[in-house]
């Protein structure tokens, strides 16, 4: 899967190619389960997928930012389940949360951008920008479900709206990580409904306090 982030062809420059993307991605993600962050090179990661070392710097800076961007391409492998409920919705999007971040090349990588970023500033924000604001269209998308089915109130204004938006983002994917990497404790279907019915009954009292609350 071609990442969702991958910086455009320079003007003038040759057409980008997909696969060498692709590649060059997941030899990324490989390295680091092989090497560490540490040992990561950028020349390590090119004789892996094949490619000049120019290759990757026609594309990317350095390694952090590549590293990024191969974290950010298996994020985006989530998506919502349509399953006709917010419960059943959230349960879903938990589970397969979880399991992304079983793999060693999902646990190895965010783990090291996330240690990385606490010294690194452009880092951070470029995790924010391409790993956290870009999965926090699940929120929107379920919230946008779920106000449909009537199962949310709408939000009074936009920037209501939006901290919103934030706050339930924050909680699902800070109490998984926690879960399956900090703590790593198993996060099953029992535990995804348990963590679920606490979610819920969050947003109903919130609901209740009326706006801004």
């Amino acid at each position: 899967m071609q990442s969702r982030n991958t910086p455009p062809t320079r003007a003038g420059g040759r057409p980008r190619s997909a696969e060498a993307d692709t590649a060059i991605l997941e030899a990324t993600r490989q390295a680091l389960v092989d090497l560490g962050w540490t040992k990561l090179t950028m020349g390590d990661v090119a004789t892996r997928a094949g490619v000049a070392k120019t290759t990757l710097y026609r594309r990317w800076a350095g390694k952090s930012e590549l590293v990024v961007d191969a974290v950010a391409e298996l994020f985006d492998e989530l998506e919502l389940p349509d399953s006709g409920s917010l419960a059943a919705d959230i349960e879903g999007v938990v589970l397969q949360f979880a399991a992304l971040l079983g793999r060693p090349e999902t646990k190895t990588a965010l783990m090291a951008v996330v240690a990385e970023s606490t010294t690194d500033e452009p880092l951070r924000e470029r995790v924010r920008a391409s790993i956290v604001d870009r999965q926090k269209r699940l929120v929107l998308t379920g919230r946008a479900r779920a106000q449909a089915r009537g199962e949310l109130p709408v939000e009074p204004d936009a920037a209501t709206a939006a901290v919103t938006a934030d706050l339930i983002f924050d909680v699902i994917a800070g109490a998984v990580v926690h879960r399956a990497l900090v703590s790593a404790e198993p996060v099953d279907r029992e535990w995804a409904r348990r963590f679920t019915l606490l979610i819920l009954g969050g947003l109903a009292a919130a609901a209740a306090s009326g706006p801004g609350a």
